[in-house]
């Protein structure tokens, strides 16, 4: 089965115009972060800007995706990280020990029950400051197919209120929860950007 993130990898950055939310989310793990911790971008797509930004702040990333595609991009577009193929239910042995998670909008790829037992597996591996930096659609839905760029995906999304509640029964923290209008072509979508630690 052709993994759907393949398909549209070249045109996914050009559908999220803007970032200001998950950069403002990487800057609080660059704020709270030593030199040289070890980041997982899990579900890091291309590359951008997550990678990209945290490897230019000194940070020591290792990203996972499960599309072959989107890595090939990311080693292009942030090629001072490290890159692992994997589900992100499952995150490869290979990734090791880290220091903080940046989930942007990739738990939107499990149905909702995956949500709460891949965060904590995630924590389980957290040392040091154990920070967790998440992007969520604000909706809900789950495992629902839409067309996304003219490809089927099922798809999950959580209102503030259970996203707490799911990252919170993983063990962790809730640092802030910011909710953000962003521009998706000719439309808006509402997203939650949520800071923890664990």
């Amino acid at each position: 089965m052709t993994e759907p993130f393949d398909l549209i990898a070249e045109r996914y950055d050009e559908s999220f115009q803007d970032r200001t939310g998950q950069l403002a989310a990487g800057r609080w793990l660059l704020d709270e972060l030593p030199r040289p911790a070890r980041v997982l971008d899990l579900g890091c797509g291309s590359g951008l800007p997550t990678a990209r930004q945290l490897t230019a702040g000194g940070l020591a990333v290792v990203g996972v995706d499960s599309s072959a595609r989107m890595l090939d991009l990311a080693r292009r577009n942030a090629p001072d990280a490290e890159y692992h193929l994997g589900d992100l239910r499952a995150v490869p042995d290979a990734v090791g020990e880290i220091d903080a998670v940046a989930a942007f909008f990739s738990l939107l790829m499990l149905p909702r029950a995956a949500f709460t037992p891949t965060l904590a597996g995630l924590r389980d591996r957290l040392r040091g400051p154990r920070l967790l930096a998440l992007g969520m659609v604000d909706g809900d839905l789950d495992d629902v197919p839409v067309d996304f760029l003219g490809v089927p995906v099922r798809v999950s999304a959580l209102p503030a209120g259970a996203l707490r509640a799911a990252v919170e029964a993983a063990g962790f923290t809730v640092r802030a929860l910011h909710r953000r209008t962003t521009a998706l072509g000719d439309t808006t979508e509402t997203h939650l950007f949520l800071y923890a630690s664990a």
